[in-house]
């Protein structure tokens, strides 16, 4: 399709004449632990056009009515499509600016990634990879909501490795048309979108092209002999996967029209260096067990779970109970990330009757383990580590680290028809 990488320019929709604010709600996968702050959201939405009428917040994914929530999706999709109140930007790109509830400045481009140049299994050689582990079982009830849906509204965030920033920062110098400029709901902070004009489109892909040479992208990470790994997930890694399985779906069924808008999925990327880009652990907290059996039968023994002094920062885990906190030192490590010691025990502990949650910030563990069930408070890691443990470990263990606190996440502005 004369395009030089896996990401790409996109019809690009978005509302019209509506109230920005109302329309733009977080990623459906933040708060799922808070039935509380969607039903906010929802109250201060009203009956206004909003995309939080057009997603399933994952709270509400085990509940009875999940199928009828589905449908409404559905429905809403063709009702504002029917409507007429989208601007379709065609093949086109959006420069984003999101300004975090600290005031710092996250650029990124909006456009859509190829899934034939993508693959989520352990080991994939493909230009587009996963990060982290994709659990096989999340995908159906994902692909439920995707089949029969009109349009997408993405959270998924890829990341670049451009220390020179060479593709998505020289966008700021640009004169380019503002297409939305408010400010999001709750914490959101402020997001501005612009549109990329043809001879800046151009370029990107070309820094893009450039970024993805082998010479270059072996001298970059020091790893020679390795495939190029340009485009890595950084958020929406469920999201992405479940595109892809859709694609293949239509495939296999031989329903692929000639360039099937399923193919792709929209996205934005976002270059790894940005300093608004900040790599935070995702905590875990276990309920089900009692914690001294969570410890006695599953912690101690695999890891040597001992005095925190003794290993290196990187090797520490906080255990949180209604107790209180304690800090302990791994000193007989499986993995050479503290996460891929933890994950396995909490694996095993779920097969036998354990339930665990994926938490966002080290406070809501805490409050959480006070009411009872075990908080697992890990360490961060750093940014510089991911795209050479993703090509030498295939991919990171599920849910290890987070970009941002929740309110920092992707709010979902931009839609894609897919069908």
């Amino acid at each position: 399709m004369g395009h030089k990488t896996a990401f790409r320019p996109a019809d690009i929709l978005i509302p019209k004449n509506a109230d920005m604010t109302r329309w733009a709600c977080v990623a459906c996968d933040q708060y799922t632990s808070d039935r509380d702050y969607w039903e906010k959201a929802s109250e201060f939405v009203g009956d206004a056009p909003s995309a939080l009428r057009l997603i399933l917040p994952e709270v509400y994914l085990n509940d009875k009515d999940v199928g009828e929530r589905i449908e409404n999706t559905h429905k809403k999709m063709e009702e504002y499509l029917s409507r007429d109140m989208f601007t379709e930007y065609r093949d086109s790109f959006i420069y984003v600016r999101r300004t975090d509830s600290v005031g710092k400045v996250r650029e990124g481009i909006v456009g859509m990634i190829d899934l034939e140049e993508y693959d989520y299994s352990k080991g994939s050689t493909t230009p587009v990879r996963a990060t982290e582990a994709t659990v096989p079982e999340r995908i159906p009830p994902r692909l439920k909501i995707r089949n029969g849906a009109p349009l997408e509204l993405p959270h998924i965030m890829i990341l670049i490795d451009d220390p020179e920033k060479t593709v998505i920062e020289p966008l700021a110098e640009k004169s380019l048309e503002t297409v939305y400029d408010f400010d999001l709901y709750g914490k959101g902070g402020h997001i501005e979108g612009r549109l990329v004009d043809k001879q800046s489109a151009d370029r990107v892909e070309d820094a893009l092209c450039a970024l993805g040479e082998k010479e270059s992208f072996e001298k970059r990470t020091g790893l020679p002999g390795y495939p190029v790994l340009l485009y890595a997930m950084g958020d929406g890694n469920h999201s992405l996967a479940t595109a892809k399985a859709y694609y293949e779906q239509k495939k296999a069924e031989g329903t692929l029209k000639e360039n099937d808008p399923a193919r792709y999925a929209l996205c934005e990327i976002v270059n790894l260096h940005s300093p608004a880009l900040e790599f935070e652990a995702i905590h875990r907290i276990v309920t089900g067990m009692e914690p001294d059996k969570l410890f006695n039968d599953y912690f101690a023994d695999p890891m040597g779970l001992g005095s925190a002094d003794k290993v290196s920062p990187d090797m520490r885990i906080t255990l949180a109970d209604a107790e209180g906190e304690k800090e302990y030192g791994i000193t007989t490590p499986t993995s050479n990330l503290a996460v891929g010691c933890v994950q396995p025990a909490i694996d095993e502990a779920v097969k036998d009757g354990a339930e665990v949650d994926y938490i966002h910030g080290r406070e809501v563990v805490t409050e959480l383990a006070k009411k009872g069930g075990t908080g697992i408070i890990l360490p961060d890691m750093p940014k510089s580590a991911l795209f050479p443990a993703v090509m030498m470990r295939g991919s990171l263990p599920r849910k290890t680290f987070s970009m941002g606190h929740a309110d920092d996440k992707r709010y979902y502005v931009e839609a894609r028809r897919i069908t």
